[in-house]
């Protein structure tokens, strides 16, 4: 009687199926990664991005008060090359000097602006050991303040705050009107 041999199929995976299976998903994880690294990028410029807008935002407000509050005439609420109080160039961010107002020749050059990251070892904000970041070596105010043309009592003024910092640079402007009359 002849020797019948079943031919059985193993089933399974085969080394190159498990390979290419592998390859597949080592594509995927390395994608992820990527948006992963893409996500921290986007926030850290968004973090920086806010911070500019906030310190453009002090320097408008600074310049509303000051007319709202009648400190400062008209004529004194313009740059310095125009009679004005207010800093002509780029200018490092320091906080106010005796007259409230950022952006002065009277900014107190001693304090530099500086924001806090995270409270110190006590794990209380908002006390002398909190984690703080001077803003001072890598960002700069702009102040320009210029006349509407054929608006009398009317100006434009234009914050722009420029930073460069590890590596990145970029900027953020605020545009606003003031008008004499508070």
């Amino acid at each position: 009687m002849p020797n019948k041999h079943k031919v059985r199929r193993q089933k399974g995976f085969t080394l190159i199926e498990t390979m290419i299976a592998m390859a597949i998903m080592a594509f995927g994880i390395l994608s992820m990664v990527g948006l992963y690294t893409q996500g921290l990028r986007s926030s850290y410029t968004n973090q920086i991005q806010f911070i500019a807008q906030q310190k453009a935002q002090e320097a408008m407000e600074t310049i509303f008060t000051a007319r709202d509050t009648h400190m400062l005439s008209w004529a004194q609420i313009n740059n310095v090359s125009q009679g004005g109080v207010f800093l002509d160039g780029p200018q490092p961010l320091l906080a106010p000097g005796p007259d409230g107002l950022v952006g002065t020749a009277d900014d107190d050059a001693a304090n530099p602006n500086a924001i806090v990251i995270a409270p110190g070892p006590d794990q209380i904000l908002g006390t002398s050991d909190d984690v703080t970041i001077n803003l001072n070596p890598w960002m700069t105010r702009t102040i320009a303040i210029t006349p509407v043309n054929g608006t009398p009592n009317l100006n434009q003024v234009t914050v722009t705050i420029s930073y460069l910092y590890e590596g990145q640079t970029g900027q953020f402007q605020l545009v606003c009107y003031i008008s004499n009359y508070a």
